[in-house]
Parts: C-alpha cells; sequence; structure tokens
C-alpha cells in the first residue's frame, strides 16, 4: 500500500505527507522478524530526507480500535524508528508536543529550513 501511495502521488509539485509510510512497515516487519529494513531500501530512498517524528506523548496517548499497542510499545517504535531513520540516511525531526496548529507551523517553517 505504501508503494503504491508513492506511486499515486509521483507527479505531484507540492510536499505530500505520509502518516506512516514505506519505512514504518518496514521497520514493524523488521521488529518481528530481524534486519530488513536497510536491505529492502538499499537502493531505494523513496521519501524526502527530511522526515517529521512524533514522539510518544503520554498526556494524549489513548490506546483504541485502531491503536491497540501499549504506551510502552509506542516508546519503542519511536525509539526504533529515531535510530533507524538515520542509519537509512534521513533527517528525523522531533514535532514539538504542542497542539495540532503548532505542529503544522512547526512542519510548515521546518519545510524548507
Amino acid at each position: 500500500m505504501a508503494r503504491a501511495d508513492l506511486g499515486w502521488h509521483a507527479e505531484a509539485t507540492r510536499p505530500v505527507f505520509y502518516d506512516r509510510g514505506l519505512i514504518d512497515a518496514l521497520a514493524g516487519l523488521e521488529r518481528d522478524r530481524g534486519p530488513m529494513v536497510a536491505e529492502a531500501l538499499a537502493s531505494d530512498r523513496p521519501y524526502c530526507s527530511r522526515v517529521f517524528l512524533a514522539p510518544p506523548w503520554p498526556e494524549i496517548y489513548a490506546q483504541d480500535s485502531t491503536r491497540r499497542h501499549d504506551f510502552e510499545a509506542a516508546v519503542a517504535e519511536y525509539d526504533h524508528l529515531a535510530s533507524l531513520l538515520p542509519a537509512l540516511g534521513y533527517e528525523p525531526v522531533e514535532l514539538p508536543l504542542v497542539g495540532v496548529a503548532g505542529r503544522a507551523d512547526f512542519v510548515l517553517a521546518n519545510l524548507t529550513a
């Protein structure tokens, strides 16, 4: 599905944002089955080098039918992505723990920085 999304937006002339994508999917498989992300993306860096990363935020974290894992699992996933992204040549930029408007302003300010 992540590859299809990339194909769908290949001709986009403006920034396209993905909430989850190929790296997230492969990183999840890597946690379950061992190293594979670097191999899968060795010659293919499909995203912009700057990746916005949302840190775990206990004050707003909630489990529901789509977010089935607990907060500790979210922290482990974040830590894994935070170390994996630079290893794949990406620059993770951590989003601030502020409201939606503040995060949007932060992202827009850091698109060209």
